[in-house]
Parts: C-alpha cells; structure tokens; sequence
C-alpha cells in the first residue's frame, strides 16, 4: 500500500477524478437527451447557458484542479517511482489527462465554440444541433469512462 504524501494525493486523486465522471455521467445519461428533446432553438440556446455557466469556479476547480492533480501524481510517480501502484497511479493519471483534459480540449470545447457561433433560429441551425448532440455526446462517454476509469486505477493504487 502507498502511504505518505502518495497516499493523501492518490485520495484527492479519487475524488476529482470521481467527481468530474459523475458530472459527465449526468450529461451522458439524461442531461443531453432532455436538451436533445427540446426544439433545436431552445436546445441550442439551453446548451450555450450551460456550457457558460460551467465556466465557473465550482466546476473549473474541481475540472482544472484534477487535471493539475493528476499530472503532480504522474511527475512524482516518475521521479521517485514508489514501491507498488507505479502502474495504477501512471494508468490513473493518463487516463485522466488524456481521456478526461484532452478529449474536453480537443473534442467538446471546440463543439461548444462552434455552437455558441451558431444562430439557433438559421435555417441550418436543427440539423447542426443534432450533429452536436450526437458527436458532442459520443465524445462525452469517452470522458466519462475516461474519468471514471482513472478514479478506478487510484482505487487499486491504494490496496
């Protein structure tokens, strides 16, 4: 088992990552399919107010703190390389930085650029929501599994 500061960072690291995966889960599970169901305009528009009001400090630290989190764990890991979880603890932090961080930057955000740029009462506008929805959810799962996945290696880190 790891102790000291690897153990204190490995269960902050259990929370982040399992907290940002229960966020995602809720958008994969049932948040986009009730803005899926509504009509495109109010869709779009319900999805920009939310893709706005993320952009808090509430979610941000939990988000962004994980992020930076995982990537101390991984340098640490790489610099002292612990007796035990070396696996788990690296598995954890990419899966997290990689899965959950880069799938968010280069997946999801541009998504959302590009739909805040959209005007929701144009012509195109019900068949780019729909577009959006599906590719922005697909990309969503891999966070959430991404996420829950990494909570699950810091979890086997600690036994």
């Amino acid at each position: 088992m790891i102790d000291g500061p690897y153990f204190v960072l490995t269960v902050l690291g259990v929370l982040g990552t399992g907290l940002t995966a229960g966020a995602f889960c809720a958008f994969s599970t049932f948040v986009m399919r009730g803005l899926a169901a509504l009509p495109p305009a109010q869709g779009i528009a319900a999805m920009n107010a939310i893709n706005t009001a993320a952009v808090r400090p509430a979610f941000m630290a939990v988000f962004l703190g994980t992020a930076a989190l995982t990537a101390v764990i991984a340098v640490m890991t790489f610099v002292l390389w612990p007796e035990g979880a070396v696996v788990e603890l690296l598995l954890g932090s990419a899966l997290y930085l990689c899965g959950s961080f880069g799938v968010t930057a280069v997946a999801n955000v541009p998504r959302n650029t590009a739909l805040l740029r959209l005007e929701p009462d144009a012509a195109e506008a019900a068949g780019r929501w729909r577009s959006y929805v599906r590719e922005w959810t697909a990309w969503n799962h891999v966070r959430t599994v991404a996420s829950a996945a990494a909570a699950v290696a810091y979890v086997l880190a600690l036994s």
